[in-house]
């Protein structure tokens, strides 16, 4: 038996993900899951639904403001997955409305297509040290910021 393969766009958002599938082929349909909470037991719960029929899961979503977790539970779980820059997706001329549904739906079918080009993901330590980096850059400024506010007061 020939396992079929379905390319499964997450449109993720700090409190929900909108699920979007594509089936392979060219033909294949491309159909709205739904939308669960941003929990990965729920994830999970999809996940094992969409196995039990005998299907290969490939993931892609976007990279945001909500990280790598879910890149990372994937992968650690032995899943395919991407994370594209949505500066990389293909658009459409004239396609201007964006909603949660629309975009796991474009993301799995350009998914399935090939048209879709990853990001690097770091690995937790290398977040870890732009954490630290960002943090001093931003105690930094601020401590300038107050050098220059009690400098002005000063020559009052």
């Amino acid at each position: 038996m020939q396992k079929t393969i379905k390319n499964i766009g997450l449109d993720v958002h700090k409190n929900s993900i909108s699920i979007g599938i594509a089936d392979e082929g060219r033909d294949g349909e491309v159909r709205y899951y739904g939308k669960i909470d941003n929990d990965m037991n729920q994830l999970d719960n999809v996940i094992r639904k969409l196995i039990s029929n005998g299907a290969v899961l490939r993931f892609v979503y976007e990279a945001g403001p909500c990280g790598y977790a879910i890149y990372r539970y994937l992968t650690k779980n032995a899943m395919d997955c991407v994370v594209i820059a949505p500066s990389k997706i293909p658009q459409q001329s004239g396609n201007r409305i964006k909603n949660d549904r629309r975009d796991c739906l474009s993301l799995a079918r350009l998914h399935r297509a090939g048209e879709l080009t990853p990001v690097y993901v770091p690995t937790e330590e290398d977040e870890a040290l732009r954490d630290l980096v960002r943090a001093r850059e931003d105690a930094t400024r601020a401590v300038r910021a107050a050098k220059q506010q009690l400098g002005a007061f000063l020559l009052r």
